[in-house]
């Protein structure tokens, strides 16, 4: 029988446990960053084509959980990885009331621009770079702070826009998506007609030739409607789900849940869904700590991952 001294010692270590982990858990958004590596062969990659994605998604920048310093650590760290192109998915501006700080864009996006790769940093805008402008969000019209922040220091943003880039002789295509819930603050105002500003058939009509596609869209769902044209799509916004046990999310921002909560998924296409680097809602991250994510496509060994 469990006797009163052991049952009180039994509590007082579940408090423990519980203590520590909630501070943990606030804790991992400022002191941990990590790489993900996926190794993918998509059937619509040329196996002889190598390609190294960095991917930085989901920044979220405000005091103190990504300060401007850590944005500094993020940049170098991305770098360092020599990847050939780099893409970011959107959602730059904070995601949470519980900051101290909103970095305004005329702060973060200077250290943004100084991101490297020999084919150039690529950027779609999320859901909070709407949300987050007052004008946009009243009025259901853009382009964001965000937007017009990252295009004054030379990184181009795409809304359902494409770009042909060649690497060692290999053309591709970026394809840039619009985001999927821009507008959905002011959905209800009579003169607005939709919530998203993304569209799929314009984007991908954009396209004049058969070299392979890579997709950014911020928010994932859209793989269901993506077509088998498409090598691979890229896309954040889950932050895997902020809290992950045992490759298991119990609250996912996505119709799909888990199957599009982290990680690799197969649609028609390869589809990467990055943990982010910020946090939305609550400043608290466990068992997903913030990601930069590097994607190599084709190549000798090139496996799904």
């Amino acid at each position: 029988m469990l006797s009163r001294r052991r049952f009180l010692q039994f509590l007082a270590g579940i408090g423990a446990f519980g203590a520590s982990t909630t501070a943990y858990g606030f804790g991992e958004p400022i002191f941990r960053l990590n790489v993900a590596r996926y190794h993918l062969a998509p059937p619509r990659w040329p196996s002889d084509f190598p390609l190294k994605i960095a991917v930085v998604a989901d920044l979220h920048a405000c005091d103190p959980w990504m300060s401007l310093d850590h944005i500094v650590e993020i940049v170098r760290r991305t770098n360092a990885l020599d990847a050939d192109v780099i893409v970011m998915l959107g959602d730059y501006v904070a995601g949470t009331r519980h900051v101290t700080r909103k970095i305004p864009a005329d702060e973060w996006a200077p250290l943004l621009a100084q991101l490297k790769a020999p084919l150039g940093v690529h950027a779609i805008l999320g859901n909070h770079d709407y949300w987050d402008d007052i004008s946009v969000r009243r009025t259901g019209l853009g382009p964001p702070a965000a937007r017009r922040a990252l295009e004054r220091v030379g990184i181009p943003v795409y809304e359902n826009d494409v770009v042909r880039l060649t690497a060692a002789g290999r053309p591709f295509w970026l394809a840039g998506l619009g985001d999927q819930l821009a507008y959905w603050p002011a959905r209800r105002l009579r003169s607005l007609h939709r919530i998203g500003i993304d569209d799929l058939g314009a984007t991908l009509a954009k396209i004049t030739d058969d070299a392979p596609v890579i997709l950014l869209a911020h928010e994932p769902d859209v793989a269901g409607r993506v077509p088998d044209r498409v090598a691979l799509q890229l896309s954040g916004h889950t932050h895997g789900g902020q809290v992950r046990l045992f490759g298991w999310s119990p609250v996912v921002p996505s119709r799909y849940g888990n199957r599009l909560a982290y990680g690799h998924a197969r649609f028609n296409c390869d589809v990467i869904v990055s943990g982010g680097l910020g946090c939305s809602i609550m400043p608290f991250r466990l068992g997903v700590p913030p990601e930069i994510v590097l994607v190599t496509l084709g190549g000798q060994g090139a496996a799904l991952s």
